[in-house]
């Protein structure tokens, strides 16, 4: 009998205790309309875990911040104590638009509008056009021996690369053009020259006679750091709409892209969401804080429109050739001369590799390139599997230089970033059977046509 009273007397004890902490807590008084706040719960630990960090996106007005922090200061040592704010959504949205309405605002005036003029020859009669002809000339009819042109209009964006005029574009914008027109937001416009063109990387810089002082140049971002997910905006020309800016996040990194007629392909492609249409060409892809982490160059559509898929030329890429195009009007890139793709395991296990081997694997080389000069071997055998015809047999590039090589991007990305013409690299390689071979190779440059 004595335990059950003392049983009683500890759980009185207990609910008066309880009862008096849930008399000292003071919750702020709910929104009177649930949609005008969202609540939420945060709870911070320190390094050590012991102690709660308020959120300070809200705090109700009947509540004192001194209070609170004394509060939380003299929180129990093995309690984490959460603190109940509320997010004002309406705050949330006009922070939103005020840094895209900031973006827009600070970028703009280094942005450009591109119209150009090309020269088109044909000979004979002119598929899909019907008199008027364009432009007033006249169409040529079947039959006819001599031959003929007209000129057809195009358009693109650009954007200030410096403060002596140059203005940085896709190649594809401005190659073979007549008359290039370039068209700020203040409403003036120049006649822009062609400085210099690189067709793999499809960049281009285009240069006009313009004060120092009326020229804003962009401010370049790190393409290496961009994450998906984050914030990427546009500003361009799309359809002639001049200077639109549009929103979307980046969907994708480490894109591998052919740009134009080019035969090489391009690595760490950003793609994006953010609505780019004919037009758009050649603009900055931005970050949230204004800096160009990318230049706007494809789409994949079948409308010839947006269809939310992207892709943008890192601007580490154009950090890399510009300068060079502008002084020297054209880039020379290192050459292996080999066609490769990344290994699979299927591939591993016909060539006897040991299971885990990751790499580039020679698929062909160039005919005395630099590759075959060094000695490395393409695949030269086949199996049909359910996944498809299987090439194997020849060397697997585990890495270059010492870096390792995990697939063919990495390969791609050391070569465009580490070498230049001449270099001799040291390339380490898994051979049929397993064997593993180091093999020196001096890069040559890459030529304009391959077999």
């Amino acid at each position: 009998m004595t335990f059950q009273i003392r049983m009683l007397t500890l759980l009185l004890l207990i609910a008066v205790i309880a009862g008096i902490l849930v008399s000292c807590i003071r919750t702020p008084a709910a929104p009177a309309n649930r949609n005008e706040a969202l609540s939420i719960t945060t709870s911070i630990a320190d390094a050590e875990g012991v102690a709660a960090t308020n959120a300070s996106w809200y705090v109700p007005p009947d509540v004192d911040r001194s209070s609170q922090n004394l509060a939380n200061r003299g929180a129990s040592s093995d309690t984490t104590p959460s603190f109940s704010s509320e997010i004002d959504a309406d705050a949330v949205v006009a922070a939103y638009e005020k840094v895209i309405g900031d973006v827009h605002e600070n970028v703009l005036p280094s942005v450009v509008s591109i119209f150009v003029l090309n020269r088109v020859q044909v000979s004979g009669s002119v598929p899909g056009f019907t008199y008027p002809f364009p432009f007033g000339q006249r169409q040529p009819q079947s039959g006819d021996s001599q031959q003929e042109f007209f000129y057809r209009n195009g358009q693109g964006s650009g954007f200030v690369w410096d403060t002596q005029g140059h203005i940085v574009t896709n190649r594809h914008v401005v190659v073979d053009a007549e008359r290039i027109s370039v068209q700020f937001s203040d409403g003036s416009s120049y006649i822009a020259e062609v400085v210099g063109l690189d067709q793999d990387s499809d960049l281009a810089v285009i240069r006009v006679e313009r004060d120092a002082e009326q020229l804003t140049a962009v401010s370049l971002g790190d393409s290496n750091e961009v994450r998906v997910g984050q914030l990427a905006i546009t500003i361009g020309n799309p359809f002639g709409q001049e200077f639109t800016t549009t929103t979307g996040i980046v969907s994708a990194i480490g894109r591998t892209l052919r740009t134009g007629d080019s035969q090489f392909s391009l690595p760490k492609v950003i793609q994006t969401d953010a609505p780019m249409n004919p037009g758009n060409s050649g603009g900055p892809l931005l970050d949230r804080q204004g800096q160009v982490i990318g230049v706007d160059a494809q789409i994949i559509t079948r409308s010839g429109s947006n269809t939310g898929i992207g892709f943008a030329i890192p601007v580490n890429m154009a950090k890399q050739v510009v300068p060079v195009l502008i002084s020297e009007g054209s880039f020379t890139y290192s050459w292996l001369g080999i066609r490769g793709t990344t290994v699979t395991p299927e591939a591993v296990d016909l060539m006897g590799a040991p299971e885990g081997t990751r790499g580039a694997q020679v698929i062909a080389l160039a005919k005395d390139g630099p590759a075959h000069i060094g000695g490395l071997i393409g695949s030269t055998k086949s199996k049909s599997t359910s996944r498809g015809n299987i090439r194997y047999g020849g060397d697997v590039i585990t890495s270059i230089d010492g870096q390792p090589v995990l697939e063919m991007t990495d390969l791609i990305v050391y070569l465009l970033e580490n070498t230049r013409p001449g270099d001799t690299v040291a390339v380490r390689v898994v051979r049929e059977g397993g064997e593993v071979a180091e093999i020196k190779v001096t890069l040559d440059a890459r030529p304009e046509l391959l077999n």
